[in-house]
């Protein structure tokens, strides 16, 4: 695996090559931390496992970050790296993976934004005016997340906004055709609902798994559940991306 720092679309980030990539198949990654932390080069190493078990190279972005940069700074870096991957790439040869708070931006631009091949989301946070029952049927299993700790998350990142627009809380966007979308997450998180209540919309797939805590695939190697699930997401990726006929 190849790391480099780049920028696409004037948006920073760190692409992630595997050796063996032989074409123009990409995914753009979004990453996790409630649109207050994270950045790309910490992600990379998760993206990277995507990357190398798929064949497909990613490029992480380096989205602005509230307080600083509130809604929709992140939402407009994410659309603009996801627009210069398309003029390097082709749609066609794109694909979306995001996790939490990037798996939300992630759900946005693939209702908002047309042609990307497919999409990925892990544990995403698609609501974030924290509606969904497991938010509290959910609190005594969730080592990491709670309402206190997102609430503060929306509250920076949005301010006074309307928590249930949907370019920040995808889950309200209305019905509209997308690309097949896969979705992973544990049974031991808050945000089990924003998943759960994706498995209605066309072209969803949600596999929940027993037991696993937020973001789970990132801890390969620890939990037998992470390698088995970024196999699926490799396999997803392979089979979505391949060209039309095969």
């Amino acid at each position: 695996m190849v790391y480099s720092e780049a920028q696409v679309g004037g948006v920073p980030g760190v692409w992630c090559t595997p050796v063996s990539q032989q074409t123009a198949d990409t995914m753009l990654y979004l990453h996790g931390g409630v649109f207050v932390f994270g950045s790309a080069h910490a992600y990379r190493k998760l993206a990277g496992q995507i990357a190398v078990r798929s064949g497909v190279r990613a490029f992480v972005a380096d989205y602005r970050r509230a307080p600083e940069h509130p809604f929709p700074a992140a939402l407009d870096d994410a659309r603009a790296a996801y627009r210069g991957l398309t003029a390097q790439f082709g749609a066609g040869h794109l694909a979306i993976v995001g996790d939490s708070a990037g798996g939300g931006l992630a759900l946005s631009l693939l209702r908002e934004e047309p042609g990307a091949r497919c999409g990925v989301l892990l544990s995403p946070w698609t609501d974030l005016a924290l509606t969904g029952g497991t938010i509290e049927s959910k609190a005594d299993d969730d080592p990491l997340l709670s309402r206190a700790g997102l609430d503060a998350g929306a509250r920076q990142y949005l301010g006074d906004h309307d928590r249930r627009d949907p370019r920040a809380s995808p889950l309200y966007a209305s019905a509209r055709k997308a690309p097949p979308i896969q979705v992973h997450v544990g049974t031991a998180e808050v945000l089990l609902d924003d998943s759960l209540r994706l498995r209605n919309q066309d072209r969803v797939e949600v596999h929940t798994w027993e037991g696993m805590t937020h973001v789970f695939p990132s801890n390969v190697g620890f939990f037998e559940a992470a390698g088995a699930a970024l196999d699926l997401i490799a396999k997803f990726l392979r089979t979505e991306l391949a060209p039309v006929g095969e």
